[in-house]
C-alpha cells in the first residue's frame, strides 16, 4: 500500500478471480483496513488472456475508486477498463499471476525510490533516442524507429490520480513507430511460461509475419484466436529492478534488470495505435543494445 500512497478514509477496491490465491486478497484487504479505508473486494471469473477486457460492472466500479489494486490472474493494464479508471483519477496496481512467494521475494522487495532513480536516469539517457536496434547472440537483430514516440516509465510508485503500475515493478517501455528483423525470445513467453527452447519472431513493418521453435504453434494459435492486430509489435521495454529474477511469471520476468523484453498486441494504454485485447510480452537476456548506431551499455545499478 505504500506503493500506492494509500490514505485513511480513502476507497479501495480489490478485483480478484476465482483463481487468485484466497490469500492474496484477504491479506490486501485487511493492509487497507488497517489504513482505515472505505475497502472491498470484487470476485469475477478469471479472464482467458491479458489484456482480455473486464466484466462491466467490475470496470465501472473501478471508475468510482480512489485506487484499485487488482491480483488477477491476467493482467489488466492493458485494458479499457484501466483507461478509463485512470481519466477518472483512480490509482491503480495490477499484479496478474502473483504468488503468495512473489509477495515476500525478488522483485516485490526492491527499494522502490531506488528503481526511481534508475529509471529517470535511463529516461534521461533515451529520451531523444531516434532508434534502437537489438542484438543477441542467439539470433535477435531487429530494429525499432522511435522517432515521436515516448518512453514510459513503471517504478512502483503510484501517487498521483490517473497513475497506474505494476507490482512488482521496474520497467521503461515504449510503444515503437515502426520495427524490423529477427527477435529471439529465449527467457520467458506470456503465455507459456520459462521456454525451455527459443522463439524466433519474423517482423516486417511492425508486425509478425512468422514464429519459428518448439512452442510456435501453441503461441499462433493464442495470436489467432485474436486476428492479425495481435501480432503488432506493441512494445519495446527495459528491466531495471535489480532484485527480480526470472522465475516464468512475466509479471516479474519483464522487470529483471539487464534484460529486454518485446511485447505482442495491444498498447494503447501507453501512447500507442492498436487495440487488440491482448497483450503478451517475450523476455530477451543478455541483450546488445545500439542507440542511434552506438553501443549503449545497460547498466540498471546506476
Amino acid at each position: 500500500m505504500e506503493c500506492l500512497g494509500v490514505k485513511r478514509g480513502e476507497s479501495v477496491l480489490i478485483v480478484v478471480d476465482t483463481s487468485t490465491p484466497m490469500s492474496i486478497g484477504e491479506s490486501l484487504f485487511e493492509a487497507a483496513r488497517n489504513l482505515g479505508c472505505e475497502v472491498m473486494i470484487m470476485t469475477m471469473l478469471p479472464r482467458t488472456r491479458h489484456g482480455e477486457e473486464l466484466p462491466p460492472v467490475i470496470a465501472e466500479a473501478m471508475k468510482n475508486a480512489d485506487v484499485v489494486v487488482a491480483p488477477t490472474t491476467f493482467s489488466l493494464t492493458h485494458t479499457q477498463a484501466k483507461i478509463n479508471a485512470c481519466k477518472k483519477g483512480a490509482r491503480i496496481a495490477s499484479m496478474p499471476g502473483i504468488t503468495e512467494k512473489m509477495m515476500n521475494s525478488g522483485g516485490m522487495t526492491a527499494d522502490y525510490t531506488k528503481v526511481n532513480e534508475i529509471a529517470i536516469g535511463l529516461y534521461n539517457r533515451l529520451e531523444n533516442v531516434k532508434n534502437i536496434r537489438v542484438i543477441t547472440d542467439s539470433g535477435t537483430d531487429i530494429t525499432f524507429d522511435l522517432e515521436g514516440c515516448k518512453w514510459y516509465k513503471d517504478t512502483g510508485l503510484c501517487h498521483e490520480k490517473g497513475r497506474s503500475t505494476n507490482l512488482p515493478a521496474g520497467e521503461l517501455y515504449i510503444a515503437p513507430k515502426d520495427a524490423n528483423g529477427v527477435f529471439v525470445v529465449d527467457g520467458s513467453m506470456s503465455g507459456l511460461g520459462l521456454l525451455d527452447s527459443t522463439l524466433e519472431f519474423t517482423v516486417r513493418n511492425r508486425y509478425v509475419t512468422d514464429i519459428k521453435g518448439k512452442h510456435s504453434e501453441k503461441l499462433k494459435a493464442i495470436l489467432d484466436r485474436v486476428g492479425e492486430k495481435a501480432r503488432n509489435i506493441a512494445e519495446f521495454g527495459i528491466g531495471i529492478n535489480p532484485e527480480a529474477r526470472l522465475i516464468g511469471n512475466v509479471l516479474e520476468d519483464e522487470k529483471v534488470g539487464g534484460t529486454v523484453h518485446i511485447a505482442l498486441g495491444d498498447n494503447s494504454t501507453f501512447g500507442g495505435d492498436v487495440i487488440a485485447g491482448i497483450h503478451l510480452d517475450g523476455i530477451i537476456t543478455k541483450p546488445l543494445l545500439f542507440a542511434d548506431n552506438e553501443r549503449f551499455i545497460l547498466n540498471y545499478n546506476n
